[in-house]
Formats: C-alpha cells, structure tokens, sequence
C-alpha cells in the first residue's frame, strides 16, 4: 500500500468514527456495532428502535458537516479494561468486544465528547478532510459479526475518496452499474425471475431467457465438440458415499445442501444421497468404466452440467450469485509428457471463447493451496510448476492468488473486465493430481504397465447464470445480433396491411431468423416503444409505402433515423452480423 491509499484508508475508518458521532447526536437511544474502512469508503453498524431509510442520510450526513467544521481531533487512549467496561455499560456489543479482547488492557480513540473502541490509526484533526470528497450512500441490514445468528443491525454506508472529482467518478461508476444492472435488464426484457415459492437463488428463465441461454449454450457445446471434446450427460444426485470419496463430504460440506434419504419411498433404499455440488465424480466414473490405454489420452469430456450449492441467502444476488446453476465443465485426463501441452491449448481457447462474447480484457491469477486440501505437498508442489510452466511458455502477465486454490488442486483464473472497467470471475484450469489417486485411476501405458493419469478441470464460462448475468451488464441489455432473443420484430401500421406483414414475418423466420410479429391493437408509435423497451435489434415497420415499392422500413436499434431497404438487403445485413458475431 503507497502513502496516497494509506492516507485514504486512515481517513476513511475516521469518517466511519464521525458517522457514529453523527448517529449518537441525532438518535442517544443508539446501539453502536463496528465501523470499518473498506474499498471505497467506510460503514458502521447500528441497534436502533427506528428503521432508517434513504430519506435519513441527508440529515445525518449534515450533521456529520457540522462535526467536521469543528476541527475535531483524534486522540488515543489506554483504559483497564475495567474502566473501559464502565465507560460503555450502556452499549451492549462494545462490552462483547471488550469481553474478548485479549490482555487487560483496551485501546480507545476518542474525538470530542466521542470515544470508541479502536486500535487506529487515524487522521490527527477532521481539518484534514475535504467536505466534498464523502458522501452516505445507502441504508442496509447487516447481522452482528456476519453471523446470521446474531441479531440484524443497521447499516450505513459511506463513500470516501481523496478529491471530490474522484467521488463524481465513483457516483457515475455506481450509476452506470446500476443502469446495466442485470436483475432490472431481467425485468425489462422480460429474461427470468425468482419466485420465493421455489427458494432463493434458483432461477426461473422466461421463454426470451432460455432462448439466449440456449444460443450461449450451444455455441460453447460447439466449440468443444470441434475441439476434441466428447459429450457426456450425468444425474443430478448421487449416493453420498460418492462424494466422501471424493472428499467433498470433508473439505466441502459447507457449500453442499444437506444429504437426504429414501427410506421412507422405498424400505430398501438405506443409503442418502447428495444434491451434486460439482460433475467431476461422474466424469470420472464414466472414465473408470472402461480400461483407458495411452493412446486413448489426452481424454477430454464436457457437459453443461447443472449443480447446486449451498449459498448463504445474504449472498445470493440475481444470476451471478445463485444455488442452482449450469456449468460449460469439462475433465481432461492426460500423461505427465501431454500436460504443459494441454494446458497450453486450453487458456488461448478460454480467451478466444471469451472475446468472441465481447471481453476483450482480463486478468489471471494463479491460485495457490489452500488451508484445507487434500493430497501431498509433492502433487501439489507438481500441480502448480505444471501450471507455472504453461503461463511462462505463453508470455502470459499473471499474479498470484495465495491460497486461492479449491481442496483438490490449484487453478488458473481468468477474470474478464466488463465495459465499464468490472472485474468478473468466469474462467477456470485446474491441475489434480488428487482425485486420479483417490479414485484409483490408472491407463495402460505404452510398457502395458499400469500409469496414474493427471486429471485437469476446466470451465471456461464457468456458471452460466453469472456468465449471462455479466453479458448483460456488459452489453448494458443492447445484445448484439447474434445473442439477441427476438432479432427482428415486424409489425403492420394496422389491420389493412396484417397479411403483408404475416407474409415479412414468415420469410425472416423461414431464414432462421428469431422473429415477433407484433399485431396488437395499439399504435405504430406504442408498439415501436415496446420493442426499444425490449432492445430488439431491427423493427420492420410495414404499410402502405412499404407494401407499394416492396420496401421495409427499418428502425435499427440505437439509431434516430430509419432506413428503408429490401428484404433481401436486410437479410444479407444481419446474416453477415450473424456469422461475425456482432
């Protein structure tokens, strides 16, 4: 950290101490929480009778002002931990930290008639702050250390930055993203919702949706199939006996539903069984069920596999954080002599995969072991030179991800960077040589000896759900033609012309076209308003100068002027669009 980010940090953890102050001021009855710096600014937490809303940050944010203008400073304190105990007798969640604080001593800062429980640093004198660099931003529910069986409190977030033009910036950032905000995109184009009569974090996808799922889907299925991937297709439980195997009943648990049985169905069926988290116990017994030779690898399986993980409701958000979701996964099984070989082909692949959905950008990191794994430190000293190598060979810019590997092996991430500058966690290589062991994989090698094969996991778009949550963010919902659910949609002036229409509408759709002929009773302007709203590409408008010169006119989306042009143009147009992925 450089001094500029030391001394924004240090000013926002005490802009959070003034928005304490500030609450105290206005609302005595106050319980104070904890109140941090974080990227961006600062928050604090708060026990109080009144719900806050949006509405209350104005006032408190002035009152704030009015602290600062005073010169207040900051000064640091030592208390027994009994003084400090009588000092906060009245705030129940400050006594609790003191209460597990080591040692008998407790470090306080205090500002004005304000003091708190703080180890700093922070700013000498609010002199030092610029009144226009900060600003409260929203009102949310935060539970008591994170910890959801702690009562709820209320939290205030604020926004800090060293100058005022960085916060406009920021403002604009934090309004663009809430313009391309997918689960308003959801809504508006009319893509999926969650309904709490399923449960938070399943999706259900509209017929526009599944639609642009699918053409996702099968353009990635393609890739890999011309690639020299082999499809294969798994269940979605499996007998719990198959993940301790694997050992994701110990390293794994908390992000797995729990277990359920059959003993109630079937008197016979005894053992539980387990929603599956992951497809990789399945590729691999699909591998075991037959003897692999050498001349059988590199093997390469993919499936567009749907899985389910148990995610903390407080975490959930639209598509990019969800409980069921459907991964573009693929399992390699290789020799030691074809792995940096391997690996080399499938990063430039991801990156072409991606770039061709728009993501021009991206980061990687190499993740490293975590505290939980499985497997020695020799394979994973093994898994991680292996993965090195291949990024070395390629002159790829990397950094590293310590400890940011999951339990079986390390990783190579690729996170994409959306057209506002976001960063995206989507592509996924990993190197196991653990599972192979723990299922007792083996080939025959070229000697007719038994040889333990290495064993990479890829998913290249990772969740599909997130993948579109972020496509749709990235293109802010105007998608381009290819990806687009409805491409085309015709619609007559009025009843008079309905046939000519029908007729415009069949012949696109007969192309192959994804087509809506758009024949309410309502007006040309309405109708032209309801496919904008939809961001559908090209509106055919037809009518009585259309129907006389064998013309369409055309409103391309994103253009004021229209165009007039033949069927045949048109065609040719997006069908170019089509085939460049535009």
């Amino acid at each position: 950290m450089n001094k500029t980010e030391n001394k924004i940090e240090i000013e926002r953890h005490s802009l959070a101490h003034l928005l304490a102050m500030a609450v105290l001021s206005l609302y005595p009855e106050v319980k104070l929480g904890m109140g941090p710096a974080i990227e961006g600014g600062f928050y604090y937490d708060f026990s109080l009778a009144q719900k806050l809303t949006p509405d209350d940050l104005p006032k408190i944010e002035k009152k704030m002002r009015e602290i600062i203008k005073k010169g207040i400073t900051f000064k640091q304190k030592k208390l027994s931990k009994e003084e400090a105990v009588s000092l906060f007798q009245n705030q129940p969640y400050k006594l609790e930290i003191l209460q597990n604080l080591p040692g008998e001593e407790a470090i306080l800062y205090q500002s004005g008639n304000f003091t708190d429980l703080c180890r700093g640093p922070h700013i000498s004198s609010t002199k030092e702050i610029d009144l226009s660099s900060f600003k409260l931003s929203r009102v949310a529910g935060a539970y008591w250390k994170g910890d959801e069986k702690n009562p709820m409190l209320q939290r205030i977030y604020g926004l800090a930055f060293s100058t005022a033009e960085e916060l406009k910036n920021h403002l604009h950032q934090l309004e663009e993203a809430q313009r391309r905000d997918h689960r308003r995109l959801g809504s508006q184009l009319d893509l999926f919702h969650i309904d709490p009569k399923v449960g938070p974090g399943l999706i259900l996808w509209h017929p526009a949706g599944a639609i642009l799922k699918r053409i996702v889907e099968n353009y990635v299925l393609d890739e890999y199939l011309k690639n020299g991937y082999q499809l294969v297709s798994t269940p979605h439980i499996a007998k719990i006996n198959l993940w301790e195997t694997s050992g994701h009943v110990n390293f794994y648990q908390e992000s797995m539903f729990p277990p359920f049985h059959l003993a109630e169905k079937k008197e016979e069926e005894k053992e539980d069984y387990q929603l599956k988290p992951m497809n990789c116990p399945f590729h691999i017994l699909i591998y075991q069920n037959q003897t692999k030779s050498y001349r059988d690898l590199p093997l390469r399986y993919t499936e567009l596999g749907t899985v389910y993980r148990y995610e903390k409701s407080g975490t959930l958000h639209g598509l990019t954080r969800v409980r069921g979701f459907t991964q573009d996964d693929a399992h390699i099984w290789c020799q030691a002599n074809q792995l940096e070989a391997e690996l080399k082909q499938v990063l430039p692949f991801a990156l072409k995969i991606l770039q061709t959905f728009g993501f021009k950008e991206y980061d990687i990191y190499l993740a490293t072991r975590p505290a939980k794994y499985i497997g020695s430190e020799e394979s994973w000293e093994l898994a991680t030179d292996a993965l090195k190598k291949a990024l070395v060979a390629m002159k790829v810019n990397y950094s590293l991800d310590q400890e940011g590997g999951v339990f079986y092996g390390p990783k190579i991430d690729i996170k994409i960077k959306d057209a506002i500058g976001r960063s995206w966690q989507c592509s996924t290589i990993q190197v196991d040589f653990n599972l192979p062991e723990k299922f007792d994989l083996s080939f025959i090698n070229a000697q007719g000896k038994k040889e333990r094969p290495i064993m990479i996991h890829r998913a290249l778009l990772g969740s599909m759900e997130r993948f579109l949550g972020v496509l749709l963010e990235n293109y802010a919902g105007d998608l381009p033609l290819w990806l687009a659910p409805t491409q085309l949609m015709v619609l007559p002036v009025s009843e008079k012309y309905q046939k000519e229409a029908e007729d415009i509408f069949s012949q696109f759709t007969a192309q192959g076209f994804r087509c809506q002929l758009n024949d309410k009773e309502e007006t040309v302007g309405k109708r032209i308003r309801e496919g904008e709203l939809k961001k559908i590409p090209y509106i055919v408008v037809i009518g009585e100068k259309e129907v006389k010169n064998q013309t369409l006119t055309v409103r391309q989306r994103g253009k004021k002027e229209l165009m007039e042009t033949s069927f045949n143009q048109l065609q040719k147009t997006m069908e170019t669009l089509i085939q460049e992925k535009k």
